[in-house]
């Protein structure tokens, strides 16, 4: 060892360089399980719809491709993610107007929420969107969305678009000519889940379990690469098993009204609310009446990576 040298020396000279010694981090780079980062969180749809009104007023399709609002988890430091993998948003479209056609690496899905007469154009196929429908965009497919009905349509999206953030894949690229021309119209297609459909499924899994317990179905398949779906049914006064996992989670509540317990504390909910859960933080959603949530989740992703572990009881 050179005379005076000493480990503060050693220190400088290798933080000169971009570097850290592992015997002595500033901050750890392991720990024993998933940190409680980004927080549980409540966005009321009865608070939005108003807003959304107005913005319909002020913002139209030639100011922003999208007519949405963003639902930024509370964490400090953040702007954009829901969760840290996913972002929700809700959207409106009003009478007559389109939603220009573009295409993006994330991953993307809406649920329709409110409003009939809308429909939605992915890679050339038109799908009509009703209340209760889940539709998807896949990964780079075109698509637009357009209302040629007499009232607001009001729906919720979900992408991955945090994750894409996380990895830099990210390309996004407008319609060359606006909309796809001449789209094939479909009444049943694999992008779109019904809720007739949907219902009819939960309805034969509650024959199945008894009247009175929580009945769960996924949407799928196709589902879309980095994130499950699941439409979940608690009935009243019924209580979903207490969860753990290492996915994260957005619920959307389709019918009904009840609260979640997450991580200890209650979290008031009804039709058209968003509830996020982030990974490894123990919740149950309980039901005062008959509730229905969307369940959205980037479950795919930690299972392809053998991460995802999931505790129930």
């Amino acid at each position: 060892m050179a005379s005076g040298d000493t480990l503060d020396q050693l220190y400088a000279d290798f933080a000169n360089l971009n570097m850290e010694g592992g015997w002595h981090r500033r901050f750890p780079a392991l720990w024993p399980e998933p940190r409680r980062n980004f927080l549980p969180h409540v966005w009321h749809y009865a608070q939005v719809k108003p807003i959304l009104d107005r913005a319909g007023l002020l913002v139209d399709t030639t100011q922003a491709e999208r007519r949405n609002l963003t639902m930024f988890n509370p964490v400090e430091g953040n702007t954009y993610s829901t969760v840290r993998t996913i972002v929700a948003a809700y959207q409106m479209i009003r009478p007559g107007e389109i939603a220009r056609s573009h295409r993006h690496t994330p991953n993307a899905l809406r649920l329709i929420l409110e409003g009939r007469g809308t429909y939605t154009v992915v890679d050339g196929t038109r799908v009509e969107m009703r209340p209760g429908d889940v539709l998807l965009t896949p990964s780079m497919a075109w698509h637009s969305h357009a209302n040629d009905g007499g009232n607001d349509c009001y729906w919720m999206d979900f992408l991955d678009v945090p994750l894409v953030h996380l990895l830099e894949p990210m390309f996004y690229e407008p319609h060359p000519d606006g909309v796809e021309a001449d789209p094939t119209r479909a009444e049943v297609s694999p992008i779109a889940f019904r809720w007739e459909e949907t219902r009819d499924r939960l309805d034969a899994q509650q024959a199945l379990v008894g009247l009175g317990r929580p009945v769960a179905v996924d949407l799928g398949p196709p589902q879309l690469a980095s994130i499950a779906l699941r439409m979940i049914r608690v009935p009243a006064g019924a209580v979903t098993a207490p969860t753990r996992t290492t996915a994260n989670n957005i619920f959307a509540v389709v019918r009904g009204s009840g609260r979640s317990e997450i991580d200890g504390q209650a979290h008031i909910w009804s039709f058209g609310d968003t509830i996020a859960v982030p990974a490894w933080r123990p919740f149950e959603h309980f039901a005062d009446e008959e509730a229905v949530l969307l369940q959205v989740s980037d479950a795919p992703v930690l299972e392809r990576l053998g991460w995802l572990r999931t505790q129930t009881s």
